[in-house]
C-alpha cells in the first residue's frame, strides 16, 4: 500500500505551526531561515531552480542537526519564470523572499542583476497576494540603504535610502534597491491587503552550511587562506547568518513589523584589518595566514585595473560607514550576536566543512 505523502503532509500541518514558503532554501540566508522555522514548529516548503537541490538542501540541513523529514517539501521555480509560483505560494500564511543573484564579481551590464531581482521580487508578490498569503518578508540589503551618499559621522538608519545616481553604486547595489522600492511600490498600489515587511543585512557571516559561499564568506576564506596580502581601507558592518533568520521569522509573526524595514547589523562596522586581527588573536592557527597590514590606496587603485572584484572596492576606500540596528532591537526584541562571534564562527565551519585546511 502506498503512502499518501499530501495526506500525511496535511495531517502535519494541521498539528503543528503555519506553513511558510522560503524562496532561495539551497542558499545561506535561506537554508537557515529553513532551520529557524523547523524549530518553532512551522511547517516549511522551498523554492529551488532545480529540484536537483532538494537532496543538497536536506543534507545542509542535516550536517546543521536538522531532519525535517515530511515538514519540509520543495517546489521548482526560477525568478525568471511565472512558471511556479502559484504552486509554491498555494497554502501559505507567510512567505520569506530570500532568494536574489548576489554574483562574486560584478557584470558589465547592470541588467543582468536588476532585472532577475526586480522582476523576481513582483512575482512572488502577485502570487502571494493571489493566493491570500498574509505577509511578505523580503530579504533586502543594506546596499539598498547605505551607498552613493557622503561620508558622514552618524549612522544610518531605516529611513536612508541608497543614491543611485550616487559614487560607488555597483550593479549589486542598484539591483537591491530597485528590487525593494519595487515591492514597496506594489504592496501600496496593488497589495491588496497583503502586508510587507523587509530586513536590511549588512555583510553575512556564520555557520557555513554548504560549499557555495557569499562574498562575504569568500571575503573570510581569503583572509584565512592569505589570499590577500594586506588589508584594503575599507569598512563593513557583520551580522550573524543565525541573528538574520531570527530576525526574519521576527518580522513575520510581530504586528509591530507590518510595513517596517529593519536594518540588521551585530555591532558597529568594521574595518578588513580589524577582521584580520581578530582572525590572528582569537582564532588560533587559523587565523595566522591573515593579513597584518594594510594596504596603500593607490596600490588597491592599481589593483583594480587589472582585477574586476578590487573595482567595487575602490569608491569605498576610507569610507568609515556606520549603521544601527536600534529599531528592530526596540521594536522586535532583536539581540544579535557580536560581529566578532559571527567571523569566528565562519572560520570554524569553513574548516569543519574542509573548505578551508587545517594548518
Amino acid at each position: 500500500m502506498g503512502v499518501n505523502r499530501r495526506a500525511i503532509w496535511q495531517g502535519a500541518k494541521a498539528m503543528s505551526g503555519e506553513l511558510v514558503l522560503v524562496t532561495g532554501g539551497s542558499g545561506f540566508i535561506g537554508a537557515h531561515c529553513i532551520m529557524r522555522l523547523l524549530a518553532d514548529g512551522h511547517m516549511v516548503r522551498t523554492t529551488v531552480r532545480s529540484r536537483a537541490r532538494e537532496a543538497d538542501v536536506r543534507e545542509m540541513l542535516r550536517r546543521a542537526g536538522a531532519e525535517p523529514g515530511e515538514r519540509l517539501e520543495f517546489a521548482e521555480a526560477d525568478l525568471t519564470s511565472d512558471a511556479g509560483w502559484a504552486e509554491a505560494v498555494a497554502g501559505c500564511a507567510y512567505v520569506l523572499h530570500v532568494a536574489s543573484p548576489f554574483p562574486v564579481n560584478q557584470p558589465r551590464d547592470a541588467d543582468e542583476l536588476v532585472r532577475p531581482a526586480r522582476e523576481g521580487t513582483l512575482r512572488v508578490l502577485k502570487a502571494a497576494r493571489d493566493a491570500g498569503v498574509r505577509r511578505v518578508v523580503q530579504t533586502s540589503s543594506f546596499a539598498a540603504v547605505g551607498y552613493g551618499h557622503p561620508e558622514r559621522a552618524t549612522p544610518f538608519d531605516e529611513t536612508d535610502w541608497t543614491n543611485l545616481d550616487g559614487p560607488g553604486v555597483t550593479a549589486y547595489v542598484k539591483s537591491k534597491t530597485l528590487a525593494e522600492r519595487a515591492a514597496w511600490d506594489f504592496v501600496a498600489r496593488e497589495g491588496s491587503g497583503l502586508e510587507l515587511a523587509t530586513v536590511n543585512p549588512v555583510g553575512v557571516l556564520g555557520p557555513v552550511l554548504g560549499r557555495d559561499l557569499s562574498s562575504s564568506v569568500e571575503l573570510l576564506r581569503s583572509l584565512m587562506e592569505g589570499a590577500v596580502p594586506a588589508a584594503p581601507r575599507t569598512w563593513f558592518g557583520l551580522v550573524d547568518v543565525r541573528d538574520v533568520a531570527d530576525l526574519h521569522v521576527r518580522a513575520m509573526t510581530s504586528p509591530a513589523a507590518k510595513g517596517e524595514r529593519f536594518i540588521a547589523t551585530g555591532g558597529d562596522f568594521l574595518s578588513v584589518i580589524e577582521m584580520a586581527r581578530i582572525l590572528r588573536a582569537e582564532a588560533g592557527p587559523l587565523g595566522k595566514k591573515a593579513p597584518s597590514w594594510q594596504m596603500p590606496d593607490c596600490l588597491v587603485r592599481l589593483m583594480a585595473l587589472f582585477m574586476p572584484a578590487a573595482r567595487a572596492t575602490v569608491p569605498e576606500l576610507g569610507k568609515m560607514k556606520n549603521a544601527t540596528s536600534a529599531k528592530a532591537k526596540r521594536l522586535l526584541g532583536w539581540a544579535p550576536r557580536t560581529p566578532r562571534e559571527a567571523i569566528l564562527a565562519s572560520a570554524e565551519s569553513l574548516v569543519a566543512l574542509g573548505i578551508v585546511r587545517q594548518p
